[in-house]
């Protein structure tokens, strides 16, 4: 049996080499990640811009892949980013599309505490995929719905598509998006580019369908239709900030202040953000810090 002593000491070591683990945590920067597209290189900004106004020396890391960024939180090496719900449940929990946006946040907020990572509250967004056509294509040819898309290539079409690298491999993205509407576009016929090029592409006309963000906003700058998902194949992408447990153990005020910053986040603010970077060619971290202000941030 082992003396009182002696388990009295090794719990209060034990509480000590806690205590030293948050301390050393409270000490080193928040590393802030994120993605490699417009809308994420914006939120990283403000993001590392809000917290280094209240005082926190950030590491910001962005320009990542999805999954790259992904295991460098699970690892330890980033504290902290916006991820999007359907990314969690369906990408990195293998996990069946939810019927709401409410239950995918819990699902991904539930799987993910088992991973030592804390959802905090969700934005009113939903950034899914999309596919789109130029306006006028889209009305000459009667398409308007992925529907509508899927019975054009059954008839022969033989329409061209824009897609990121990312889309045209994802558990949800190009292949079981066919298999739900039963249509298929030949691989000849699939232009693999990064993700801003497939706007450009589609615009100028070098394909005649594309891989875009439901709130980037070119889709309306460029004339796009975006096609209606009538069998809600895509899942629901609400942004939330998502920050390791220990993290926000050494860092408690991390709460509130990122809950504010997602209250602020809804789709026509993204909307806006994105033109003012792609359309209007404003520099990304003042559009980030702007946010900020007009949100009475920082």
């Amino acid at each position: 049996m082992k003396h009182p002593i002696a388990t009295l000491l090794t719990t209060l070591g034990l509480s000590l080499a806690g205590a030293a683990a948050t301390a050393q945590a409270a000490d080193e920067p928040i590393v802030v990640g994120g993605l490699n597209y417009t809308e994420h290189l914006i939120l990283t900004s403000a993001t590392a811009q809000l917290l280094d106004a209240h005082g926190y020396d950030v590491d910001k890391r962005d320009g990542l892949g999805t999954s790259v960024l992904r295991q460098a939180q699970e690892n330890g090496q980033v504290d902290l980013y916006w991820e999007y719900t359907g990314n969690s449940v369906i990408l990195f929990n293998d996990q069946p599309q939810p019927d709401t946006a409410a239950e995918t946040y819990a699902t991904a907020k539930r799987l993910d505490a088992d991973k030592g990572l804390v959802w905090l509250d969700p934005s009113d967004t939903n950034n899914t995929y999309a596919l789109a056509m130029r306006e006028a294509d889209a009305e000459q040819r009667g398409i308007h719905t992925l529907s509508d898309l899927a019975a054009a290539m059954n008839d022969g079409a033989g329409l061209t598509l824009a897609s990121n690298a990312e889309f045209y491999a994802r558990d949800d993205g190009l292949r079981p998006l066919q298999e739900a509407y039963g249509f298929r576009f030949p691989r000849a016929d699939v232009k693999r580019m990064d993700s801003g090029l497939t706007y450009n592409a589609l615009r100028d006309g070098e394909v005649d369908v594309a891989l875009v963000f439901a709130t980037d906003g070119r889709n309306g700058a460029f004339d796009f239709e975006v096609l209606d998902d009538d069998q809600q194949f895509f899942p629901v992408y609400q942004l939330a900030p998502v920050v390791r447990a220990e993290t926000l153990e050494a860092h408690p005020d991390l709460k509130p202040l990122l809950n504010r910053m997602s209250a602020a986040l809804n789709d026509t603010t993204l909307i806006d953000l994105n033109s003012r970077v792609d359309i209007d060619d404003q520099d990304i971290d003042k559009v980030a810090r702007s946010f900020l202000t007009e949100h009475d941030l920082l």
